[in-house]
């Protein structure tokens, strides 16, 4: 490949990472169903961007959403003991967090260090 199918790859790749991570934010109005879209997506795209900076960003979209994953369903545990709203509220920050640093890394230009 020459250095601007190269440059054009690059941007298609970031294009996809930007998608699947707002995809990922939407998931807070939808119930969820776009961040599993989001999912679909980084899995089918994950080969076409291995071994490149790009890579990193998926690997940090796939941690955000199985571990929100997991920690939502501990906060849904939690609602018994009524620590639910607060581990709730947790959850959703540390999901935004997530989700507001791998784009402004992907902006950037950098990979997102775990």
């Amino acid at each position: 490949m020459t250095e601007n199918e190269n440059s054009l790859q690059d941007k298609k790749d970031k294009n996809i990472a930007l998608l699947v991570y707002l995809l990922l934010g939407l998931g807070f109005l939808t119930g969820g169903l776009t961040a599993v879209a989001a999912m679909i997506i980084n899995y089918i795209k994950m080969d076409d961007i291995r071994g490149t900076w790009i890579e990193s960003h998926f690997r940090w979209q796939l941690n955000t959403f199985w571990y929100g994953l997991l920690w939502t369903f501990i906060a849904f545990l939690t609602w018994i003991i009524l620590l639910g709203w607060f581990s709730g509220a947790l959850v959703t920050l540390w999901l935004i967090y997530r989700i507001a640093k791998g784009a402004i890394y992907l902006n950037d230009g950098k990979p997102v260090i775990f």
